[in-house]
């Protein structure tokens, strides 16, 4: 398992594209196994088909509710 830490993907409201209970486990816990990956939905990468890791990072991080 990883620890997802703020400002990284696995907090951000862009993480996954729904809301889809591992998502919000994710962001509840803090953890994520190290081989999810989802897509990035933020307006900053659109049109990238942007694939994310919990722990990833960007400029455009929004946290989730």
């Amino acid at each position: 398992m990883l620890k997802v830490q703020d400002g990284q993907c696995g907090k951000c409201a862009h993480f996954g594209d729904d809301a889809s209970p591992k998502f919000t486990q994710v962001r509840i816990k803090g953890e994520a196994p190290e081989d999810l990956v989802a897509e990035c939905g933020s307006p900053a990468h659109e049109g990238e088909a942007l694939r994310v890791t919990a722990i990833s990072s960007c400029g455009a991080f929004t946290p989730a509710n």
